[in-house]
């Protein structure tokens, strides 16, 4: 790891006050003219945040649905011009005289969207919500920020250390990739002690410094290509997670890739690299021994002893990557200075959220559970690894990623696979060059419930001892709302195969 300067001693913008890259909630906001492409949650939070210390506030946005129109009547009435629907965010909207000062951009727009590559040819300087929730801390009541990101795992490992920290009897809230954008967070009348931070690779993209207390990578794994263009390009921006960090720099040791990204960050002077494993740990490091998560790195003799945490098995589950994401939760929390009694009830008292791991049915003595958040080859990899033998529901929309790997690691493990969505047959094809022997069925759409008709398939394949598992390693959008859509889907067909009620197959 390498020492920045002090923090604050970025380069200024281009363009846009001189101010704002040291800016906080007293800054002279009233003086700025932003510009905040999306009125989406993220969005609608930074205009009206902006709105809330006087600066003048321009939002476009394509879309034109009900929510759309419902946050634009809001925004305008607290003084916004909001512009909404095809040709908006074509260009810098004349409203803005002499053009906007900063662009604040909502996740997930593309650097080469037409209005932020004008943004960025003017010279104006492009931020992201987050970075925008930084500079309107109070600094008498800046709480600090545990940040972390990964391929996989992120809401699970935030909730485990939102958990934890109260558990240790500090005012916190999950934030960020999931729960309240974290303007919305730092704006809180009643400030927070500190703040568990999730942040996506599309909000890292846009992301300059963040100076958290510490921050974790989880994992780096091949996701979003089709939005980042090469894993290359992913990882750096999962890397921006450690930029400032001042205490610890939390790291995979089973994943050198984010051991890497440690070693390439700029940090404060004396911030230290601290590996999880689910080994036993090292002298500097957070692991397990004979069943017990035991801290290595935040305790004054730990050439010799270590912090008992909590024992595996009282984790909501013992699937190895659960295991991983409770390591990485209390070494978020130990660099905070949490004590060994708070993570272990904190860990203990943390329930899984939905469709992670869920069992959700027995049907004719099999169990059928829903993973339906694995949404990439990465996390359909782990929850596979968690079962001996499996019918492996998957299929969906691939996001750029390959299945080769995958399925060369797990077909010792497949009874069958079911396919279903829109780019199963790379899934298949796949299995055909690493596992031909294991029998596949490949459900097509129809007007059928596709679901239905996909339980019914694994539950002809299975045989006891299996495990009915649907770890799509895709995205659900081709057929399906949102993956919590599509596990409650499985949900309730496995339900009614189990209770014996009518079923296509």
């Amino acid at each position: 790891m390498s020492t920045p300067d002090a923090p604050n001693a970025q380069n200024a913008p281009h363009a846009g006050p001189d101010w704002l890259d040291t800016a906080d909630r007293h800054s002279p906001w009233p003086q700025l003219s932003a510009l905040v492409t999306g009125i989406g949650v993220s969005g609608y939070s930074a205009a009206a945040g902006l709105l809330g210390v006087g600066a003048r506030v321009a939002v476009v946005d394509e879309r034109d649905g009900d929510a759309e129109r419902e946050r634009a009547t809001i925004l305008q009435t607290l003084g916004a011009d909001v512009r909404l629907g095809p040709g908006s965010t074509a260009s810098i909207p004349d409203s803005i005289p002499g053009g906007p000062d900063v662009v604040v951009t909502s996740p997930g727009w593309r650097p080469d969207a037409p209005i932020l590559a004008q943004a960025a040819a003017a010279g104006i300087p492009i931020l992201g919500e987050v970075d925008l929730a930084l500079r309107l801390r109070d600094p008498e009541h800046a709480a600090p920020w545990l940040t972390l990101t990964g391929t996989n795992g992120k809401t699970t490992t935030v909730g485990m250390l939102a958990s934890i920290l109260s558990a240790a009897g500090l005012r916190t809230a999950a934030v960020g990739n999931i729960g309240a954008p974290v303007v919305d967070a730092v704006l809180d009348p009643e400030p927070y002690d500190v703040l568990a931070v999730e942040l996506s690779s599309f909000q890292l993209h846009w992301s300059r410094r963040l100076w958290p207390r510490a921050a974790a990578v989880l994992n780096v794994a091949p996701d979003h290509l089709d939005w980042h263009g090469t894993l290359d390009r992913y990882a750096a921006d999962k890397g921006k997670i450690y930029e400032g960090c001042e205490i610890a720099c939390v790291y995979n040791v089973a994943d050198a890739a984010t051991e890497e990204l440690v070693r390439a960050a700029d940090v404060v002077e004396g911030c230290r690299a601290v590996g999880f494993t689910a080994g036993i740990p090292a002298v500097g490091m957070l692991g397990v021994v004979d069943g017990v998560l035991a801290d290595r790195a935040f305790v004054e003799q730990r050439q010799t002893s270590a912090a008992e945490l909590c024992n595996v098995r009282d984790l909501p589950s013992s699937a190895p990557h659960n295991v991983a994401n409770a390591l990485a939760a209390a070494a978020l929390a130990r660099a905070h200075g949490v004590r060994p009694a708070a993570v272990r009830a904190g860990l203990t008292s943390f329930t899984l959220e939905p469709h992670r791991i869920q069992r959700v049915a027995d049907v004719d003595g099999i169990p059928y559970v829903d993973d339906s958040k694995a949404t990439n080859a990465h996390a359909a990899l782990a929850s596979l690894l968690s079962y001996d033998s499996v019918v492996w529901i998957a299929g969906g929309l691939a996001k750029g990623q390959d299945f080769d790997d995958l399925v060369h690691a797990v077909k010792g493990r497949l009874r069958a696979v079911v396919l279903l969505g829109r780019d199963r047959r790379l899934i298949f094809e796949a299995l055909s060059r690493h596992a031909p022997e294991v029998p596949v069925v490949e459900v097509a759409d129809g007007e059928t419930e596709v679901m239905d008709r996909v339980v019914a398939h694994a539950r002809h394949l299975a045989r006891p001892g299996d495990t009915v598992l649907l770890a799509p390693g895709c995205a659900s959008f081709d057929l399906f709302a949102s993956y919590g859509a599509r596990g409650d889907a499985f949900g309730a067909a496995a339900r009614r195969l189990a209770g014996g009620a009518p079923h296509s197959s």
